[in-house]
């Protein structure tokens, strides 16, 4: 599978494939395609790992791509403005995604709910208490909200992040809830009552326009019904 991410603010990523191969993505997220690409919708695994997805975000059934006959050609684009990003996945290598990240990916990658394992992050962390995690073998896409910026973090090294400001980490950092000091900056502070922490050692994905705050930002312009 060749794959080709075109467009800066609304981007798709448009993929080709051998006769044969096989993509799999969320209901609704094929752009366009060649005419030869076959679609099947498939709970991939079964009612178990179908809930699950929908826990972390995602629809029950997923829709499985095939080429026939020859080489197919099917694109992806983003739902809002932002990034797509491709991480090849493999055992010992698995991503941590934000919920509803998953764009698309080659058939040989298991997509499944995480959980943050400490009870104070599933309370308190908002967004960050049910994620993806993207394990098995292939290339996948995930769609990110606005810019994207990179940290590397050692291990024991630390960076506090916003709730919706995570997009993804590799699977090797830890995710813990920490909360604001000071009950006048928890109050006043604008900034809510609890940061997410992430330590290493691995790499982090943040981005700069979250989609929920967006939707916050609009809902007083918003007209009310009567």
């Amino acid at each position: 599978m060749r794959y080709q991410i075109q467009g800066d603010t609304l981007p798709v990523v448009i993929c080709e494939l051998q006769q044969g191969e096989r993509m799999i993505t969320e209901s609704g997220s094929m752009s366009w395609m060649s005419p030869n690409m076959k679609m099947e919708t498939s709970t991939n695994g079964g009612i178990g790992k179908a809930f699950g997805r929908l826990f972390s975000g995602e629809n029950i059934f997923q829709n499985i791509y095939t080429a026939v006959g020859g080489p197919g050609m099917i694109a992806f684009a983003s739902s809002f403005p932002g990034s797509i990003r491709a991480f090849e996945i493999s055992p010992g290598n698995e991503m941590i995604f934000q919920k509803s990240a998953f764009l698309a990916g080659e058939s040989s990658i298991n997509l499944s709910v995480f959980f943050n394992k400490k009870l104070g992050s599933g309370i308190f962390g908002g967004e960050g208490f049910i994620m993806q995690k993207v394990s098995g073998s292939g290339i996948v896409f995930a769609e990110f909200d606005g810019h994207v910026v990179e940290y590397d973090l050692a291990a024991g090294q630390q960076i506090v992040v916003d709730t919706g400001y995570l997009a993804a980490m590799t699977s090797s950092c830890k995710m813990d809830i920490q909360s604001v000091p000071g009950v006048k900056n928890m109050l006043f502070g604008g900034e809510g009552i609890f940061n997410t922490v992430i330590t290493g050692p691995g790499r982090v994905w943040l981005q700069t326009m979250p989609i929920s705050h967006v939707a916050g930002v609009l809902r007083p312009y918003m007209p009310t019904g009567n």
